[in-house]
């Protein structure tokens, strides 16, 4: 709960300083991802597609905040349900950009306790004067000894490699 608590109250503090020049985008899209270790256990998937929608803030130029939820399928590391991962990320760049964000699952009706780190470097492209594709890729640092029905530890990252269309209103 530590982390979902971190996440909320970053997210409040930057809407909070928000201004006239202060920039917002509303997006969905979707993401491959693959583990970057060799996983040997059965019914479990180690690769696969998840969707997801975003909300980015720009305070400033070249500065972006991004709150996203990340709808990942059953099976995702073993998971007997699908799982959500809310997530926060902190931005730097123009067209091109690099960030660290945080996040959380949500599996099987409970929160994982440890959260996962991510570094993500892409492109945020404007294809129209209110409309941004974005492409990026990331790499995951996680920890998955909280799944009910896993009876082993599993520590692996997860390289993904996604894109997003947001509207900036």
């Amino acid at each position: 709960w530590g982390t979902v608590l971190l996440i909320t109250v970053l997210l409040v503090a930057v809407a909070g300083t928000a201004s006239a020049r202060t920039k917002h985008r509303l997006g969905v899209g979707a993401h491959y991802w693959v583990s970057a270790d060799d996983i040997e256990l059965d019914n479990v998937d180690t690769d696969g597609f998840a969707w997801l929608v975003t909300y980015q803030v720009r305070p400033i130029p070249l500065v972006k905040f991004e709150a996203a939820l990340e709808m990942l399928p059953d099976n995702f590391y073993g998971s007997s349900e699908q799982v959500f991962a809310p997530q926060a990320y902190a931005v730097a760049g123009g067209w091109i950009y690099a960030g660290l964000g945080i996040g959380v699952f949500f599996s099987d009706g409970e929160f994982i306790e440890d959260p996962f780190y991510a570094l993500r470097a892409g492109i945020d492209v404007p294809v129209l004067p209110h409309i941004h594709v974005d492409i990026n890729a990331n790499y995951r640092f996680m920890d998955w000894d909280n799944i009910n029905n896993l009876d082993e530890h599993v520590s692996v990252d997860t390289i993904t490699v996604g894109a997003a269309v947001r509207i900036q209103i």
